[in-house]
């Protein structure tokens, strides 16, 4: 059975939002909000603190105003054109929207997709988006394991990104739906269009587990690129309107092989190699299969190194007992499903990864480390196995809310899929 509420969960502060005029030293970063009004919030009148800073977007979602079709410019039916935006940093925002967007096809829906963040000579096993275009939008930047703000802060280029956002063409365009990519999201914005923000980002304006952080990172964390309505993921439901991780069909097609409790999976994309290997070299008990900063496969001794391969990679974590990974969202939620215990090393300086961490500790499904820490792993290893948590097939659900249009029946198609994941965790 899925978890109820943990008393030991620390509640999201909405309230930092009542002070978002202390963030004006960031003023010229966050200047262009001032300039966004929804048209559609302008019409109806709702929530006025909304559109003089932009902060208390998240409480649209929750609103009780029933939903107009018509009055929102949207058809009612089930098949729409649907602008889809897809944020390129890191793996995972593009693995969970790949599986939506190929579901979304499946039902009907003419859907276009936007990529930004990465440059598109870096994308992998994009073909399933087509027709899309590779947009620069904005990226974080890091140095062994930590964000660089002042480096992110210099890639910045808002020019670029505002000449997106007014080029993009969202003529008949019924929906956007953003996986934490903003050119797609202030578009929505810009141009009055309804919008829904999918990822795990989107289940933070919701009471989980939030590790501390400073205003500048929540109002990031918030605001990067929000959404009208909120289709959050994560790990466990925690009683609030959240949907199961997004698992890739692969996982649900695949014949499980048997478990090799020697065989660990290590995806720390955001470590130099060689810290890593200073990392793990001491543990020749285990075999390691490397993955993240890897240019070609090499083994040296109990090291395995690889380079990029989904499939390969697919295959390595189904193979492995454990998995050893920075604190985002998607390969955490596949381990879970498979039952791997974890141990993750949240980026330091990033809001949403330490969140992560605390979760994963809270919920008692792993362990963290702040450092590459040796000692930490030694305990880790002792831990007993993990127990899959087979979660539904999420996309199923957050597609027929979209067709639907029920939007503030959120809770109905989320209460499904959990039920589904527990019938599916009987099972096991």
């Amino acid at each position: 059975m899925t978890k109820a509420q943990h008393p030991g969960a620390t509640p999201v502060d909405l309230s930092f939002t009542r002070y978002v005029h202390s963030v004006n030293a960031f003023s010229p970063l966050f200047s262009c909000r001032r300039s966004i009004c929804d048209a559609t919030v302008l019409r109806r009148c709702c929530f006025l603190l909304y559109f003089r800073n932009n902060c208390n977007f998240k409480l649209l979602a929750s609103s009780p105003v029933a939903f107009d079709w018509q009055r929102e410019g949207i058809k009612q039916t089930q098949c729409m054109k649907i602008l889809f935006g897809v944020q390129g940093t890191g793996n995972g925002h593009i693995s969970r929207s790949r599986e939506l967007v190929r579901k979304l096809k499946e039902d009907g829906h003419e859907v276009q997709v936007i990529i930004s963040g990465r440059k598109e000579e870096e994308l992998r096993e994009i073909e399933v988006f087509a027709p899309y275009k590779v947009l620069k939008g904005f990226t974080l930047v890091t140095r062994r394991g930590k964000m660089s703000y002042m480096e992110t802060m210099f890639q910045l280029d808002f020019v670029s990104l505002w000449t997106d956002v007014l080029s993009l063409d969202t003529s008949c365009v019924d929906l956007v739906i953003t996986d934490f990519e903003p050119v797609t999201s202030m578009a929505a914005r810009f141009k009055g269009i309804v919008s829904v923000g999918f990822g795990h980002q989107y289940a933070f304006p919701f009471h989980i587990p939030i590790a501390r952080g400073n205003l500048f990172e929540k109002y990031t964390l918030l605001n990067f690129a929000p959404a009208r309505y909120n289709a959050g993921l994560h790990w466990d439901h925690f009683n609030q309107p959240i949907f199961p991780p997004v698992i890739p069909q692969t996982l649900y097609d695949a014949v499980r092989p048997e478990e090799d409790p020697q065989k660990i999976l290590v995806y720390l994309p955001f470590e130099e190699v060689e810290d890593i290997d200073a990392f793990l070299r001491p543990f020749d008990a285990y075999r390691f299969f490397i993955y993240g900063k890897v240019k070609e496969d090499r083994d040296d001794g109990h090291l395995c190194f690889r380079g990029y391969s989904r499939e390969g990679f697919l295959r390595d974590l189904m193979e492995c007992s454990g998995v050893v990974c920075n604190a985002g969202f998607e390969l955490p939620g596949e381990a879970l499903h498979l039952g791997k215990k974890m141990l993750l090393r949240p980026l330091d300086g990033q809001i949403e990864q330490e969140s992560n961490a605390l979760a994963m500790v809270q919920l008692g499904y792993g362990m963290s480390m702040h450092t590459l820490d040796g000692e930490v792993l030694k305990e880790w290893f002792a831990m007993p196995p993990g127990k899959p948590l087979n979660y539904s097939r999420t996309v199923d659900y957050i597609a027929e809310w979209i067709a639907s249009g029920r939007w503030n029946d959120l809770r109905v198609f989320t209460d499904a899929a959990w039920k589904d994941h527990c019938r599916e965790e009987s099972k096991s």
